[in-house]
């Protein structure tokens, strides 16, 4: 079975990435910055064998180059990332936003995608590995807030061109695009929404899955839409978890 890295996945959608992998029989990785959340998420999985737990600060490059070092020694390999990790804030239009989340949104958003997946890179040269990065469907539907936008556009920018840089070595790149999600915390926050317009977080893992695996290998720079042909309203985020 294949080895990855989930990281995010002490929230709701990087959660359901890594209880989806984990059921298929694979080995999961989790960095995670708290150990208690850590360890809530490992009680609720049914392979803990296969799963490993990393501290770590994933925007920080050094972080993530132990965090990818620690998966090969633990696992022998390693097979694809799947960087989930994210955030959201939106403080209103573009001139009423704080610089602080501007500054805020690249970190959670474009940073740890980048660290992630550039410390991931060259533990999968030569092994046809893949890796699925987060954005979101208000890249094209706007309404979000303009640093979570630019934000996640940037993910596709980025995913994008490691497709291309990789495009001979067999190492696949593509990026999901979620549109509210349907979690505890958007129902808390969305009371007046109707959810049964929103997409369960293990619908859109078992497309993460598939774009990991090698049965998607032909798919490399593809930026994926996952939300229900009924959400047609303004999107939301999707990592509120």
């Amino acid at each position: 079975m294949a080895v990855y890295v989930v990281t995010g996945a002490t929230g709701t959608l990087g959660g359901a990435v890594a209880r989806t992998l984990l059921r298929r029989g694979h080995h999961v990785a989790v960095p995670f910055r708290h150990r208690e959340r850590f360890s809530s998420f490992a009680a609720s999985v049914d392979a803990p064998d296969r799963l490993l737990g990393e501290s770590a600060e994933i925007d920080r490059m050094d972080d993530a180059e132990r965090l990818m070092r620690a998966v090969v020694a633990w696992a022998g390999r390693l097979d694809g990332v799947a960087a989930i990790a994210g955030g959201y804030a939106s403080s209103g239009r573009l001139e009423a936003a704080p610089a602080s989340e501007w500054e805020e949104m690249l970190r959670v958003n474009l940073q740890t995608a980048y660290a992630t997946c550039r410390a991931a890179v060259p533990h999968l040269v030569g092994t046809r590995g893949s890796l699925v990065t987060c954005s979101s469907r208000a890249v094209v539907g706007g309404g979000a807030g303009t640093a979570y936008v630019t934000s996640k556009a940037a993910v596709e920018a980025l995913t994008r061109e490691i497709a291309h840089e990789n495009r001979t070595r067999g190492i696949r790149a593509n990026a999901i695009a979620p549109g509210t999600i349907d979690t505890p915390a958007n129902r808390r926050d969305m009371p007046d929404a109707d959810p049964a317009s929103w997409t369960p977080a293990e619908e859109i893992a078992e497309v993460v899955a598939f774009l990991l695996s090698p049965e998607s290998a032909p798919i490399t720079g593809a930026i994926v839409p996952v939300h229900s042909r009924r959400n047609v309203s303004s999107p939301g985020p999707e990592t509120r978890s």
